[in-house]
């Protein structure tokens, strides 16, 4: 999806990381992340987001939640991430990273929440009143109020298979009148998802129903007397959306693929974050006139496209085409258009979301200023590894 978006923004990322993999530093199936692209981005947003009196929390799960690049982005002025399931608040919270949001994707289990709330969430995002009660009722025997969100949605709204969830916008008022009775919570903002969508017919991101009814919920407690700290709209925040956003009244956002460059409207490589993450791989045999490269980072909804193979002396790569994997499948390989040689690298770049892969994570800064330092070798989940394998 997003090959001719590197070769233009980042064509130091492509040798970089061809470079460690002849070194055998890295294995096939690593995620090659530009740390200092990285934090370039992280700069750039931040800046937009304080111009239109938006707060950004950091998604961290497309990076693979990892602990140590995410620290580096804190230091920026972000002040702490969401995590969007449970065992990313866990794993983060291992590391002494703030949780700002917890609960809007997956909610919080009941047996984690006392120890969730003692890392003290800045807002708990939830989908109904037993999870408020529950939340509730832990917070009062810590001696805490917890501010809450409410997940709400329309029938009309759009809807990602397993993200099923929410308080409906027709039982708003029922909701609200119980809540009061929790002495443990206060209801504090409210939140959904997709609030925004790249439309490929018109090469543009747009506000979708779930941003509508959102605003319309937001309107509703205000006549109400309810008074909110946070409008969360989540989904494509980037430098070029954040204004939309702000035009509606969002007050929070979370930048996750604007990170790493990775936004749809990136696709020609004309946004002002740039791409920061590539996925090298390596052609590993050849089945039926095609080629397979060894897989593991495969995510359905990446849309990947094309990948640029390396062969031994070639003076430039070969651009193929990635073909479909079939369905319900596990990605043991990746197939290629044609046969190519054997033991060649492979790269590619699409919309990750690591934390669902096998993969490795090579963390690498200096790749801009020409002195290039593998800083660490992490799992998918954070955890490292190594600091490269041909150590």
């Amino acid at each position: 999806m997003f090959i001719e978006a590197l070769t233009k923004q980042n064509p130091k990322l492509i040798e970089v990381a061809k470079n460690l993999w002849h070194q055998g530093a890295i294995l096939p199936d690593t995620y090659v992340i530009d740390v200092d692209q990285v934090l370039d981005n992280g700069r750039l947003l931040l800046q937009v987001a304080e111009q239109y009196g938006i707060e950004l929390y950091l998604m961290t799960k497309q990076i693979g939640r990892n602990p140590w690049l995410t620290k580096k982005l804190i230091e920026l002025g972000y002040r702490g991430v969401v995590a969007v399931d449970f065992r990313e608040a866990y794993s983060l919270s291992q590391h002494d990273i703030p949780l700002c949001h917890i609960g809007h994707l997956v909610q919080t289990p009941t047996h984690l929440i006392e120890t969730m709330l003692k890392h003290n969430p800045s807002i708990i995002t939830v989908f109904s009143l037993e999870k408020a009660q529950a939340i509730s009722d832990m917070a009062e025997k810590l001696g805490r109020i917890q501010p809450i969100m409410l997940k709400v949605f329309d029938k009309r709204d759009i809807t990602f298979p397993g993200q099923e969830a929410g308080i409906t916008f027709s039982e708003l008022d029922t909701v609200v009148d119980a809540l009061k009775l929790m002495p443990g919570i206060k209801l504090s903002g409210l939140t959904h998802f997709p609030c925004l969508s790249w439309d490929s017919r018109y090469q543009t991101t747009l506000p979708t129903t779930n941003l509508l009814t959102l605003i319309r919920a937001r309107n509703r407690l205000e006549q109400l007397g309810i008074k909110l700290s946070q409008i969360n709209a989540p989904a494509a925040s980037s430098c070029s959306t954040i204004p939309l956003l702000a035009k509606y009244g969002a007050t929070h956002l979370e930048p996750g693929h604007a990170l790493t460059g990775t936004v749809p409207a990136n696709v020609s490589g004309q946004e002002p974050e740039c791409i920061a993450m590539a996925y090298l791989t390596e052609v590993s045999h050849h089945h039926d006139g095609n080629s397979y490269c060894y897989g593991g980072g495969s995510y359905k909804r990446g849309h990947m496209k094309h990948a640029l193979v390396f062969p031994e002396r070639a003076i430039s790569p070969k651009k193929v085409r990635i073909l479909r994997l079939g369905e319900p499948c596990i990605d043991y390989h990746l197939p290629l258009s044609g046969t190519h040689p054997i033991g060649s690298p492979v790269l590619m770049c699409f919309r990750p979301q690591i934390f669902i892969t096998r993969s490795d994570v090579a963390l690498v800064s200096g790749i801009q200023s020409g002195s290039p330092k593998l800083e660490g070798i992490y799992d998918s989940q954070g955890n490292w590894k190594n600091s490269g394998y041909s150590k």
